[in-house]
């Protein structure tokens, strides 16, 4: 078919349209956390330097900067020659101030750190707009630590006591109290697990093992703390069994148990999502009430897309026993 000169303007036209409506929707995501400034929501996730979204409609994504141009000064120390590609971030607003906790770490090892960095507004043409990094808040190293400095999660119990939520794999995911400064692990140390699965005791204490959970996320509501936790294995696009389980607890520390009765520490977990005919596997979710509508947020390994980790959004529902349920 040969078009005429305005026929093949008007083609251009709606084709850039239409490319462009579709680069905006398809967005790479691994670990999407999620706040929302003024009208704007504001995504992060793991990325060099931290990667940055913004929206006003959780459709339509826009590219922000970095957090860090360049990697934090303390991340070689941690991860030798670090490449400033950060994981798992987690975004909080308390007293005027945002608090952005991330993972400097190498795959595999737990030769990890969970950082923070602050700024007083999210808008990166504010000229107010500057985060400030404050270094290592916890760290764990290997054949000294049996847990995992990565997938923090900050939280507070019914007396604005923040905690912070966070592990993977080695012998399961832990709690500790912080400072009310939200900087520094507070004194004399709090420390609990708040989930584990099995791991082969012959391990050597190096190893990552094969009790396979991480990313922790603490949802309070309905008089519970929910923890949302990702079982299995992430980041192997078509070979990825990543999915998400559930417990809860009338006490932020624990004891966490799933649907029924069995507690977190002891394996337990109702399944939440999993992978099936449209994603290999799905997880490191995260999960808000914004404008009285409660979300979760996740990554999945699309099928159509080769296995490529995109970002999934549902709206949260609670069924009669006060259980989440995902509408589709």
């Amino acid at each position: 078919m040969k078009l005429n000169k305005n026929s093949q303007i008007l083609f251009s036209l709606v084709t850039l349209l239409i490319c462009c409506f579709s680069s905006a929707q398809d967005i790479s995501v691994h670990d999407p956390v999620m706040i929302k400034q003024k009208d704007i929501y504001y995504l992060y996730c793991t990325g060099r330097g931290i990667s940055v979204f913004s929206s006003k409609d959780l459709k339509n994504w826009n590219k922000e900067p970095a957090i860090f141009n360049e990697k934090p000064v303390w991340a070689d120390s941690v991860a030798a020659d670090f490449k400033n590609h950060i994981w798992a971030p987690d975004i909080s607003f308390h007293n005027n101030t945002y608090y952005l906790y991330y993972s400097v770490s190498a795959f595999a090892k737990n030769t990890s750190a969970i950082g923070v960095t602050t700024n007083t507004t999210l808008d990166s043409k504010d000229p107010a707009y500057k985060w400030v990094d404050h270094g290592i808040v916890i760290q764990s190293i290997p054949n000294r630590d049996l847990w995992n400095a990565i997938d923090p999660n900050l939280t507070f119990d019914e007396n604005k006591t923040p905690w912070l939520a966070f592990g993977s794999f080695w012998e399961g995911l832990k709690m500790v109290k912080l400072n009310p400064d939200l900087l520094s692990i507070a004194q004399p140390q709090k420390w609990h697990t708040i989930a584990k699965r099995k791991r082969t005791f012959e391990l050597a204490d190096a190893n990552p093992g094969d009790a396979a959970l991480e990313a922790p996320f603490i949802f309070k509501k309905n008089g519970y703390y929910y923890q949302f936790l990702s079982w299995d294995l992430c980041c192997r696009g078509k070979e990825s069994t990543y999915k998400v389980v559930i417990g809860r607890s009338k006490n932020i520390v624990g004891p966490y148990v799933d649907k029924d009765g069995k507690l977190l520490t002891e394996g337990g977990g109702t399944l939440v999502v999993q992978g099936g005919e449209n994603y290999y596997g799905v997880g490191h979710n995260s999960a808000y009430t914004f404008d009285g509508v409660d979300y979760i947020f996740y990554h999945g390994y699309d099928v159509k897309q080769n296995g490529k980790p995109v970002l999934i959004v549902k709206e949260l529902k609670w069924d009669a026993d006060l259980w989440p349920i995902l509408i589709e």
